[in-house]
């Protein structure tokens, strides 16, 4: 695993706060996390990668997404020091804020994947300039996949979590992608349930059963989720 550095300038908490804010956050559940995050990709987002696909995973946490996706190449962007010592041998780890230049050339990514993290940047402006180094680096019809807390159906609890900064629902997101010349390829208001921080630990295979069931997640849904996909040339 290789390890790329660049400084991180928009990150209020610095590299040693996001290591100690996401230890005690996850303290005691990392293992079903893990666990939940194997089923999400076998029973949903594996389909939407193909086996030689390159895949940056960003804001990629302790690497549950990146080191289940089955795919070619594995980047993991993260500020977090613990990234690298969490995710599987063969994940390049990337540590830079993600709003600045990434280390790609043009068209080389397949996919871009980032769960729960774009709300976490510090301003608009952010979120444009990462979207915009996604399409950069997406290759034509390049996938990016993006999942998160929707503000519209967690008004409150939205905020219960202090490196919360930009409130997101499915459409503001994809009236941003689509400034940064995305196209709109799916866009799910109500996805998954809200976190799996504090929430109670179900079994996994109730997730299993969950998403063969759509007509559920109009309950239980409170993350969209929204698939763009970058305009071929």
């Amino acid at each position: 695993m290789q390890m790329l550095h660049n400084t991180p300038r928009n990150e209020p908490f610095g590299a040693d706060g996001l290591r100690r804010m996401y230890r005690a956050r996850f303290a005691g559940r990392q293992m079903y996390r893990d666990s939940v995050w194997g089923v999400l990709i076998r029973d949903y987002f594996q389909r939407l990668v193909r086996p030689e696909d390159v895949v940056l995973d960003m804001g990629a946490g302790y690497g549950e997404f990146i080191n289940h996706i089955r795919c070619g190449k594995k980047y993991a962007l993260d500020l977090n020091p613990d990234t690298a010592d969490r995710v599987s041998g063969d994940v390049e780890v990337i540590a830079q804020e993600c709003s600045a230049s990434w280390p790609f050339p043009d068209n080389h990514l397949d996919v871009v994947f980032t769960s729960n993290f774009l709300e976490h940047l510090p301003d608009k402006r952010a979120l444009s300039r990462t979207l915009g180094e996604a399409n950069r680096c997406l290759k034509p019809d390049g996938r990016l996949i993006a999942m998160g807390p929707n503000i519209r159906y967690l008004p409150g609890a939205y905020w219960d979590f202090i490196d919360h900064h930009i409130p997101l629902t499915e459409q503001s997101l994809s009236e941003a992608l689509g400034q940064q010349g995305f196209r709109i390829e799916k866009c799910i208001d109500r996805f998954l349930p809200f976190t799996m921080v504090n929430g109670p630990q179900y079994p996994v295979f109730f997730l299993a059963v969950y998403l063969r069931i759509p007509f559920i997640w109009r309950i239980f849904g409170k993350q969209f989720l929204v698939l763009a996909k970058k305009e071929s040339l």
